[in-house]
């Protein structure tokens, strides 16, 4: 299907996190014309997250702060957590590139910083900024731990700076960027070849990107109200938006987040995942896997929901013994929140509780201001004064038979205190969510592929929007790091017909200045948020 287009480039990316962001670059890097998409204002989740990269084999950072590390070390550790979503060339080739890939961010102006945090924690405290992210400790048997966790170096959750940095490069690279554009369709030719996207843009985008704006961080933390106020921008984009074709003569990138703020597709693949707190913006609706969908992209770990539970900070709790309603461990307290949400679900109803003692809980008291940052400190205070003497209606038989096999490694002395972990909607302690599964993708390439295993020519899918080393689960920055890793690979890979070093001129009716947003101008845009 051709006709008419409305603008034209080598490469049409759909979504502006950092996914989409990586793609572009990349792409442009090679000397391809690319035009982004998005449907809001771009950062998507990614600006939204704590700027976690997982990264590992040696890196600067690492071995500043006195640890040795290895492509072959950071491999065994993930190959336990990453447990055939891809395959094991393909988990090597992102431990080999490792280091490579945190220079190439640092090359886009992502800062890091080799300050080491000395405490198991969820999220470290501005004073640090490389940390164990993972299980890394509880898999000492498996590989020598090193902490992966490079947090981006910028004060609160970083994941701000770390979009604002991609977005620099992004505009440096002569990117254009189409915001307030929803990607509708894709479209083919008679031989099943994407070769363009059909969207809806707005002209007037004022009233758009302020709804768009408010209902980001209000979706977190008071849902009623984020989803209120995207309602409102729903209604601008379904009263004013007006048709828009973009062609692509080489290929689209489909890099539009997950699933998890779509209730229809979490009903259908994750029915047992309810009320917990959806990690992500109104763009995770599922739009860019459907997209691709329609043209007959295969789907993998749709059902892969990541629940998080953390019991840390503060570090003192992992001296406590985490148990199900039968009084028996639900899991190693020093595990990450999500193998620890993933195994209260899966094994205990979604119900556990964690017993600790008074010496336990002072302690933990005591660490509560030097371990936390402002919004786990709510979290942790409700937690604390949340605990109850006695085990309640835990089984005390159970739990008897638990201590018995724990042996010292756990003093607990009586009287025990319960703390409710139970994955549930609560207001003080939500669990956090997000989906993992996505496209079926070519490993080697990016390339969407079909349920009979055949590529789709033209298309290429990245981050949460396809199926990739964090489909299985999820440890801090392992997502921001695939993202990084499938986006550059799906750039590279639908950028490599453009001849070396030739830009293609871009077709586009609409003022000549608008095709390049200034470098301040759209930086100064997203520190407004």
């Amino acid at each position: 299907m051709s006709g008419h287009w409305d603008l034209e480039a080598d490469v049409v990316v759909v979504g502006l996190g950092a996914a989409g962001a990586s793609a572009a670059i990349e792409a442009a890097e090679t000397g391809a014309n690319v035009v982004v998409l998005d449907r809001f204002n771009g950062g998507g989740a990614t600006a939204l997250s704590g700027g976690v990269v997982y990264a590992g084999g040696g890196t600067y950072f690492q071995q500043d702060a006195g640890y040795q590390d290895s492509p072959g070390a950071m491999f065994n550790y993930l190959r336990t957590e990453v447990d055939g979503a891809v395959s094991n060339e393909t988990l090597l080739k992102f431990c080999q590139e490792s280091i490579s890939m945190l220079d190439w961010l640092e090359d886009q102006g992502v800062p890091f910083d080799s300050s080491l945090c000395p405490f198991k924690t969820s999220y470290p405290t501005n004073d640090h900024y490389l940390y164990f992210s993972g299980s890394e400790q509880s898999f000492s048997d498996v590989a020598p731990p090193a902490p992966r966790g490079h947090r981006t170096y910028a004060k609160g959750t970083s994941g701000g700076h770390f979009y604002e940095k991609l977005l620099e490069s992004v505009v440096r690279n002569g990117v254009m960027i189409k915001r307030q554009t929803t990607a509708q369709r894709l479209i083919t030719d008679n031989d099943g070849q994407v070769i363009g996207v059909e969207c809806r843009t707005l002209t007037k985008t004022k009233l758009h990107q302020k709804l768009s704006k408010w209902a980001a961080k209000p979706l977190l933390y008071y849902p009623k109200l984020g989803r209120f106020l995207h309602k409102q921008a729903l209604r601008l984009e379904a009263k004013y938006a007006t048709t828009f074709r973009v062609r692509a003569r080489e290929g689209v990138i489909l890099a539009a987040g997950g699933f998890i703020h779509n209730r229809e597709m979490m009903d259908q693949h994750a029915p047992n995942h309810k009320g917990g707190l959806r990690l992500g913006t109104p763009g995770d609706d599922g739009s860019g896997i459907k997209l691709g969908v329609a043209v007959g992209a295969a789907t993998g770990h749709m059902d892969s929901i990541s629940v998080w539970r953390f019991i840390t900070p503060p570090a003192a709790l992992t001296k406590g013994v985490l148990v199900g309603k039968d009084g028996r461990r639900v899991i190693e307290e020093g595990r990450y929140g999500a193998a620890i949400g993933d195994a209260i679900m899966d094994n205990h109803g979604g119900k556990a509780w964690l017993v600790v003692d008074k010496h336990i809980l002072r302690e933990a008291r005591r660490q509560v201001t030097s371990q936390t940052l402002w919004f786990q400190r709510l979290q942790t205070w409700y937690l604390l004064l949340s605990a109850r003497k006695g085990l309640g209606r835990i089984d005390r038989a159970g739990f008897a038979a638990t201590m018995k096999e724990i042996g010292a490694s756990k003093e607990l002395q009586e009287p025990y205190y319960l703390i409710d972990c139970s994955v549930r909607p609560r207001v003080g302690f939500p669990a956090p969510m997000l989906t993992l599964g996505g496209i079926v993708v070519d490993e080697e390439t990016g390339q969407a592929k079909r349920e009979d295993g055949s590529a789709i020519p033209g298309l290429y899918a990245a981050g949460r929007n396809a199926v990739g080393i964090a489909s299985n689960s999820y440890v801090s920055g392992l997502s921001l790091a695939d993202c990084v890793f499938s986006g550059r690979r799906a750039g590279r890979h639908a950028a490599k017909s453009v001849p070396a070093g030739l830009r293609r001129v871009m077709t586009v009716d609409e003022p000549q200045r608008e095709q390049l947003s200034a470098i301040d101008e759209e930086v100064n845009w997203w520190r407004s948020i």
